[in-house]
């Protein structure tokens, strides 16, 4: 994506837009400081985040059960507020049926919040670690007992790392089964409808997997933009090209959910360290990207759970401050697909300049930022 003006080049935190081909971008927006979340769940243990229901209430986790990070017995847990300027509450474990006495780790929530996908080593299923899926009748009923995914998704290796899309038609996840590129490779498999059984599984191909292991998929809601993390087994590597530490994030995009994927980029080392950074996840409104990370500065030793604000690029004509020029702008594009103005809804855009984007607009009138440099 071509910079309009110096000051974005000096924008704080790492800019994440990608060229993709033929002129074509989206939405321009950046990662503000990476920050811890509470410490009602950083609080030691080793806490890996999951998801976060569609309402912002609920917010999943995994952690080893005796608080060990390379424990092989890990249960999901959930933390619940009740609004989301309130404070979340301490984890409570999920308990059984969902959590067994095997490992239960990497839970996905559907759009709707009434299923949720897993993983878990317990018996019943195909072999290695292997997806499952528990339902609720309501937000306010009970996990029900979990099922297998079955042959079709499950095979003898390790499928892990789910991620449902909001129409629940398809799955991505990781596996180490035959037929990839790397150690682990992101698949996907889908259906009709939601009462059609999964499809036979694809792989995402070279472009995005690596020679390495690559996992912990997560789509952004208009299935544009992927997120994903690779990981090295040992501190030797093999590392993917271009990584900073022993697992680091990055995204790919396409120009439509039938074009193909570009070629990932590394989110850079304001959100990558030089240890472990994994499991990309979005919020329910794409505004913060959550990660686990071993980075330094957490509330506790080991894994912490971390968060960084999804910001878009309000001022459009550089000139170091948000107001009536760049309304105009927005006016100029009114009714037309320009990537410089769709910024709403935030941060993704919609294909078309119009009333969200002056939205978006509005929440940033006035502020201001550094002198840019003459565009050369």
């Amino acid at each position: 994506m071509k910079w309009l003006n110096g000051y974005r080049m000096r924008l704080v935190g790492v800019v994440a837009v990608i060229v993709l081909g033929s002129g074509y971008t989206k939405a321009d927006f950046n990662f503000g400081k990476p920050t811890p979340i509470e410490a009602t769940i950083n609080s030691g243990g080793h806490p890996w985040f999951d998801c976060i229901s569609s309402d912002g209430l609920e917010l999943y986790l995994d952690k080893p059960i005796n608080g060990k990070a390379m424990s092989e017995d890990w249960d999901l847990y959930v933390s619940t507020r009740p609004a989301t300027n309130d404070p979340w509450s301490i984890p409570v474990s999920l308990g059984s049926p969902v959590n067994s006495s095997s490992l239960e780790s990497f839970a996905c929530l559907s759009s709707d919040d009434l299923e949720l996908y897993f993983v878990s080593t317990r018996p019943g299923g195909e072999g290695g670690s292997d997806l499952w899926i528990t339902k609720r009748p309501t937000r306010s009923d009970p996990w029900d007992s979990p099922e297998n995914l079955g042959p079709t998704i499950n095979t003898s290796n390790d499928d892990e790392t789910p991620w449902i899309t909001p129409d629940g038609l398809e799955l991505y996840f990781s596996s180490t089964r035959s037929g990839g590129y790397g150690e682990d490779d992101i698949w996907i498999s889908q259906r009709t409808s939601k009462n059609d059984p999964w499809q036979t599984p694809v792989n995402l191909g070279p472009v995005v997997n690596s020679t390495k292991s690559d996992a912990h998929p997560c789509l952004s809601p208009d299935g544009l933009v992927l997120f994903f993390s690779d990981y090295a087994y040992t501190s030797g590597g093999p590392f993917r090209p271009g990584g900073l530490g022993l697992s680091d994030m990055w995204m790919t995009r396409r120009k439509s959910i039938t074009d193909p994927w570009e070629p990932p980029v590394n989110l850079g080392p304001e959100l990558n360290s030089n240890t472990q950074d994994p499991q990309p996840r979005l919020s329910p409104d794409s505004s913060i990207l959550y990660f686990t990370s071993w980075r330094s500065g957490g509330p506790a030793y080991g894994f912490n759970i971390w968060q960084a604000p999804i910001i878009p690029i309000v001022d459009f004509n550089g000139d170091g401050i948000v107001d009536a020029k760049d309304i105009c702008i927005i006016v100029d594009y009114w009714g037309t697909d320009n990537s410089l103005c769709d910024i709403g809804p935030m941060p993704w855009g919609d294909g078309v300049v119009d009333v969200q984007d002056l939205i978006v607009l509005a929440e940033h009138l006035f502020e201001e930022f550094p002198p840019s440099e003459p565009v050369e």
